[in-house]
């Protein structure tokens, strides 16, 4: 006789997976998160966090070229819209407004167009009016206090992603392209390993490869 077995809501897994939609490696790892929620009883729990508080503010500025300065103080815009977006709307709204800036933003190569913040508030279906967030600082301390539940914990000389697996906060996967189906899955696993070993701080090697975006 077979036996059909329905998972319930409280065998999938939450995962916490800081962002700032500007950085294309995070972008990346946010799409293999979503091929691994197909493979395993993962859920990915987007939160916020922000590179200009990161590099302006907590590191002060410090060793950034003008052209990365300038690039980061444009970093405030889109993370600022995601804020007004969860105060709006509640957490809920981030990953589909997510995607649809990251498509636009990494995709499309569209980090210079005007449109797309408005585009893609529609897309996900908020109110165009959440734009204006870009230019206030009204939602930073929201920012902030999301950025610092993930940076507290993993330190500041990372960067984003952040992802909380089995209780332990850890920068990366870097990764390009993202790996699909059953890859992601198996990559998926392997953190999990790491995230429970207890002591475990760093693996990195030398990127030589340019964000993909396939």
């Amino acid at each position: 006789m077979l036996i059909l077995v329905i998972k319930e809501p409280s065998d999938v897994v939450a995962v916490p997976f800081w962002f700032d939609p500007l950085c294309p490696w995070a972008w990346i790892t946010s799409r293999w998160l979503l091929e691994v929620e197909q493979v395993r009883p993962v859920r990915a729990d987007w939160r916020i966090m922000s590179l200009a508080y990161l590099n302006l503010v907590q590191r002060e500025g410090k060793g950034l070229s003008d052209d990365y300065r300038q690039l980061m103080t444009k970093a405030w815009g889109p993370v600022r819209v995601c804020a007004a977006a969860t105060e709006h709307g509640g957490p809920g709204v981030l990953g589909p407004l997510y995607t649809a800036l990251g498509t636009r933003l990494h995709n499309q190569s569209r980090r210079d167009d005007p449109a797309v913040v408005n585009e893609a508030l529609t897309e996900a279906g908020l109110p165009e009016s959440l734009a204006s967030a870009a230019t206030s600082t009204e939602f930073d301390q929201l920012i902030k206090d999301s950025h610092d539940e993930a940076f507290n914990e993993v330190g500041l000389d990372v960067g984003t992603p952040v992802l909380r697996i089995a209780g332990t906060a850890l920068f990366g996967p870097v990764i390009t392209p993202a790996p699909r189906g059953e890859a992601a899955g198996q990559l998926w696993d392997a953190l999990v390993i790491v995230a429970g070993t207890d002591g475990f701080f760093e693996l990195k090697r030398t990127r030589d490869r340019k964000p993909s975006f396939e």
